[in-house]
């Protein structure tokens, strides 16, 4: 016989809700794996690259690789912020983040097509392709230009004044710890 005193009787979340509360976890799991944005706008780690170009490149590249899921947040935030006057592009971009957020953000599991793994930056840059290329057909073109353009700018221009000796790449060291066992 088992003792139920002084326990608080609950009842099982009904269907409808555990579906909104493991929607929530998700949500909250997949926005964890983006950098934080104190890091991303650290001022202390902004710096002029001393070496010219190739330091410069190696910051691009470190960046590019470490803050990759801020990057995607946002330029897709700046190409939102362009399209808020084009109501038909407006809404093909509302259908196409629906596509980001279950492809690249909320996804817990890697993403295997005809049994092979496809790693995240192809997932970045096809995803990224077949939104321009579905925006563009609706016709805002210099919208979508523009706002591409700037976003990529504001990620280069991050990318070379953010230094990244502060940074740790946890995937680097799961992989050394990894073939040190």
């Amino acid at each position: 016989m088992t003792t139920t005193y002084g326990t608080i009787p609950t009842s099982p979340t009904p269907p409808k809700l555990e579906y909104i509360t493991r929607g929530k976890q998700r949500i909250k799991a997949g926005l964890g794996t983006r950098r934080p944005w104190k890091t991303m706008f650290d001022i202390r780690s902004l710096g002029i690259p001393a070496r010219g170009a190739p330091e410069a490149i190696s910051r691009i590249r470190d960046n590019i690789s470490y803050f990759r899921m801020n990057y995607t947040m946002v330029m897709l935030l700046i190409l939102f912020l362009s399209l808020l006057w084009h109501p038909y592009s407006l809404i093909v971009f509302v259908l196409l983040m629906a596509a980001w957020l279950f492809l690249y953000f909320l996804r817990d599991q890697p993403v295997i097509i005809w049994g092979r793994l496809v790693d995240d930056r192809l997932v970045v840059v096809v995803m990224a392709f077949v939104t321009v290329a579905l925006l563009l057909l609706t016709h805002a073109t210099v919208n979508i230009v523009a706002a591409v353009s700037v976003a990529v700018v504001v990620m280069v221009v991050h990318a070379v004044f953010r230094r990244t000796e502060d940074l740790f790449f946890e995937e680097e060291e799961q992989v050394i710890v990894s073939v040190a066992s």
